[in-house]
């Protein structure tokens, strides 16, 4: 699975995780010179509290285009250390 913006490859993994159809890449499959820090915060029930980063690529940003979970409840355990994208991030294979 590729994640591009503005076309970058922002990650590359062939083992994502897949909950509520979206992939989570691997933190370590995430080109982080493409990462910008985010105070944004979002509360799921099962999944507990995202954190957030802005992308940006060649001067353009897509504010809080990925997330991830620093702590997932125990039901999400399997996305730690995990990262997904959206907000116009092509996700493909």
């Amino acid at each position: 699975m590729k994640a591009i913006w503005n076309g970058a490859v922002i990650a590359e993994s062939q083992h994502t995780v897949v909950v509520e159809g979206n992939h989570y890449f691997p933190a370590e499959s995430v080109n982080p010179a493409y990462l910008r820090p985010s105070s944004h915060h979002t509360v799921c029930p099962w999944k507990g509290t995202a954190s957030y980063h802005t992308l940006e690529v060649d001067g353009q940003r897509n504010p809080e285009a990925a997330w991830f979970y620093p702590e997932p409840k125990e039901a999400a355990a399997q996305i730690a250390g995990h990262i997904a994208f959206w907000k116009g991030v092509e996700v493909s294979s």
